[in-house]
């Protein structure tokens, strides 16, 4: 999957995605540290990634646009290290990978998944986690 993780991420988390088969890329490698929230969505769909972020900014733009990309990926879990956050990822991706592809808000949780499809104001599905979960 092509991922684009947001400055709030580590770029640590993109090294590991990457070593996991996932074509990873930090906001720092387009130099979009500080940049704004719309550029960095806009680079998303620019390169067909994913964003990956912690900010729900995301989905506040979303909403408010109705657009139907870029997908984004908000990691809303207690543990915030790069190593969790990865697993968490890893684990989880492949089972939401179809709602992503199509265009999607899938939310983190601790205890589940929380899948919007885009554009926002769609029905939401709950699914539990898989594996690398707490």
């Amino acid at each position: 999957m092509r991922l684009l993780i947001d400055e709030c991420l580590s770029a640590r988390l993109r090294d590991m995605l990457a070593a996991a088969g996932h074509d990873a890329a930090h906001a720092r490698d387009f130099d979009l540290l500080g940049a704004p929230d719309t550029q960095i969505m806009a680079v998303a769909i620019e390169h067909d990634r994913v964003l990956v972020s912690a900010d729900t900014d995301f989905g506040e733009h979303l909403a408010r646009s109705g657009a139907t990309l870029p997908s984004v990926v908000l990691l809303r879990r207690p543990d915030k290290t790069p190593e969790s956050q990865a697993d968490v990822l890893t684990a989880n991706l492949p089972a939401v990978e179809t709602d992503l592809a199509a265009g999607a808000v899938v939310v983190v949780l601790a205890d589940r998944l929380r899948i919007r499809r885009l554009p926002l104001g769609n029905e939401q599905a709950s699914v539990p986690p898989t594996a690398g979960s707490p």
